[in-house]
């Protein structure tokens, strides 16, 4: 069954064509519609090619220069050119343009405003000398009578003159020439806003497998090999040298500090997750580590001086102080105490990797998750001509663990393995989904789109007059029709290059996270993350295909960034959603709270049923009438006295005394 599915299903048309031409036959009746017809169809082909196939600009010739008697007139050589309507624009001869008149021509026909000074002012104005295509009805003639109902009267032209005419304007002048960094652009949105999103995924990336080796080796031995020695020894020399001290450390000293006590305080949180057994043999095989108390305390030494130093102007990037700042947290609670803190396993684990994750650090990590997916989820709407058609349903079905309220400074709140594995599993799906993404836009960049043709006017030069003079013409700058087409004119000098990228990344399978496979048995082996605190480059086909995308060649037209409206949440909307989520916290509390006493209660219901059922059954009125509250008649009870009466004092009866009983 044939759907209707655009244009057409394939096979044949299923639609009106765009082009129709007429078809002869002996015996047909031929009108002046059948001959427009067919000359419209070749006139209309004829602009197709030449707009597709060349694009606009000029073909040759059409050179512009200065006349030899001065003034304000230039000279336009012969030569052919295309607007982007594709109608061919041909001067045959050289001619005269009256730069002057064109400027006042402009002047009245914008109202009597012009681009700067009037004609007699001293200053220099730059104009753009532009030809535009024109039609002429020519060579009327008077018609035969015919039968139509409202035959034309008078003479009609029967010819159609192609020309041009000179104009000149001010301003910026479109560019129909393709840049593939300006498409990229349109798909990324705002540079900035793309840049950010990247940066926060490249930081979940670089934590990612060690989310996972902690969620899933807790209470597992990570192993201690040669590097981790090596590591120790350089860290707690180089520490050892320089830890001591007072005042405020130099940002270059308090990097390289901060990079030490990771890499020492990852070598003893490896050996932290041994048994006693295991640290015995351990420091058998490596006799430095019998030092492990010794570093401990310089590890402290070094985080009291680094607490006391500006992260700030130690670390620039936010991105890179949050990390900062989880070193000497994560390694003050977790490092320093002996023997580790055994009450907080994976926080251990992380530093263990080289990765550690502080409360402000996981909170940082919400932020980022819920930032990477609303850019997707805004580009993905507002990109057109993506390829990956499943990537919208599938950002927009990662669940983003809820925002944290922001923590106290040096907070060392421990986290849980459900928190840990849904910030990994979330992590997981949007950096996959970035890549994708980029990857996708980068790839449909190679594949030019039609151009728009709202000015039909083609540039020749620039032409600058200083009162009424014509001072200087260039005409270098102007768009030219190259083989293949003027639009491939930016990509001459890296074509080869981005085919050869394309080719390697480009309708390829859709990358998938794999997470790190653990050991049944045995300690598990995770590298150290090296350079988490250094800079973060971007290597790899991928961003070397949007280097040359983005990056002006020599000679080359810069990209056109795209403007739109950029939609800052307020700082107070901000608040109110951390305020909101500390709301939903307690209510969470306080229903747990509930939960508990109702628990509690019913135990207690339940326990005076028991005792109920074990007193003796005179008590059982007694208890229901306790039980109906104070108010309740007893018909045994004394009546109730009246508070005006003072109360009858009752006598106790007289108590036989046994024999021999004194009184």
């Amino acid at each position: 069954m044939r759907t209707d599915c655009g244009c057409g299903c394939g096979g044949d048309a299923t639609r009106t064509s765009a082009f129709v031409r007429p078809r002869f036959f002996a015996g047909q009746l031929l009108t002046e519609d059948d001959l427009s017809l067919l000359l419209d169809y070749l006139t209309a082909k004829n602009r197709l090619h030449n707009r597709s196939l060349s694009g606009p600009g000029v073909v040759c010739g059409l050179g512009v220069s200065c006349d030899p008697c001065g003034g304000g007139t230039v000279v336009v050589h012969p030569g052919h050119a295309f607007d982007c309507a594709g109608n061919d624009i041909v001067l045959s001869c050289a001619e005269r343009v009256d730069v002057r008149a064109l400027v006042q021509e402009r002047r009245v026909g914008a109202l009597g405003v012009d681009c700067q000074e009037p004609c007699d002012d001293d200053g220099t104005r730059r104009y753009g000398l532009f030809v535009s295509y024109r039609e002429l009805p020519v060579e009327p003639v008077a018609p035969y009578a015919t039968e139509e109902p409202c035959p034309a009267t008078g003479c009609v032209p029967s010819r159609v003159q192609e020309g041009y005419r000179f104009l000149v304007k001010c301003g910026d002048f479109e560019d129909h020439r393709h840049n593939p960094g300006t498409q990229l652009l349109a798909a990324l949105g705002d540079l900035g806003r793309a840049d950010q999103a990247r940066g926060r995924d490249q930081r979940l990336g670089l934590y990612l497998d060690a989310l996972f080796a902690a969620s899933l080796g807790t209470g597992r031995t990570f192993r201690f090999d040669a590097a981790d020695a090596k590591r120790y020894s350089a860290g707690l020399a180089w520490l050892e040298q320089n830890s001591d001290g007072e005042g405020p450390l130099p940002a270059s000293t308090a990097r390289e500090m901060t990079e030490q006590v990771r890499a020492l305080a990852s070598a003893v949180a490896r050996f932290d997750t041994y048994d006693p057994a295991g640290q015995e043999q351990l420091t058998g095989e490596y006799p430095d580590l019998a030092s492990v108390p010794v570093a401990r305390r310089v590890l402290g030494s070094a985080c009291d001086r680094l607490s006391d130093t500006d992260l700030e102007a130690a670390w620039p990037d936010p991105l890179h102080r949050t990390i900062a700042g989880a070193v000497v947290t994560e390694t003050a609670a977790r490092v320093v105490p002996g023997q580790g803190d055994p009450d907080a396993p994976l926080e251990v684990r992380l530093v263990a990797q080289g990765t550690p994750l502080s409360h402000a650090l996981q909170a940082e990590f919400r932020v980022d998750l819920a930032l990477i997916r609303e850019w997707l989820l805004g580009r993905l709407e507002q990109s057109a001509g993506l390829a990956d058609c499943a990537l919208r349903t599938e950002v927009a079905a990662v669940d983003v663990p809820s925002l944290l309220p922001p923590p106290p400074d040096r907070s060392t709140e421990r986290t849980t393995i459900a928190d840990l594995q849904q910030i990994a599993e979330a992590a997981a799906a949007l950096t996959t989904a970035v890549r994708r993404f980029v990857t996708d836009a980068a790839c449909a960049t190679l594949n030019p789109p039609c151009g728009d043709c709202a000015d039909t006017d083609v540039l020749l030069a620039y032409v600058e007059l200083d009162g009424c003079d014509v001072v200087r013409v260039c005409s270098a700058t102007r768009e030219q029709v190259l083989p293949g087409g003027s639009a491939y004119g930016e990509w001459l000098p890296k074509l080869y290059r981005l085919r050869e990228l394309a080719e390697r990344i480009c309708c390829r399978p859709l990358p998938r996270y794999r997470r790190p496979e653990l050991p049944t048995e045995g300690p598990v082996p995770r590298p150290y993350a090296d350079g988490l605190l250094g800079d973060w480059p971007r290597t790899g086909d991928l961003e070397e295909m949007l280097s040359l995308l983005l990056t002006p060649a020599p000679g080359e037209t810069p990209p056109k960034a795209l403007h739109e409206q950029v939609y800052t949440t307020p700082s107070e909307v901000t608040d109110s959603m951390q305020e909101l989520s500390m709301l939903r916290t307690q209510v969470a509390d306080l229903t747990a709270a509930l939960e508990g006493l109702r628990a509690q209660l019913g135990g207690a219901q339940e326990q005076v049923s028991r005792m109920a059922d074990q007193l003796p059954e005179r008590l059982g009125p007694r208890l229901e009438q306790l039980e109906e509250g104070p108010g309740a008649a007893d018909p045994e009870s004394p009546e109730p006295t009246d508070p005006a009466k003072p109360p009858v004092k009752r006598t106790r009866p007289a108590r036989s005394r046994k024999p021999g009983e004194t009184p």
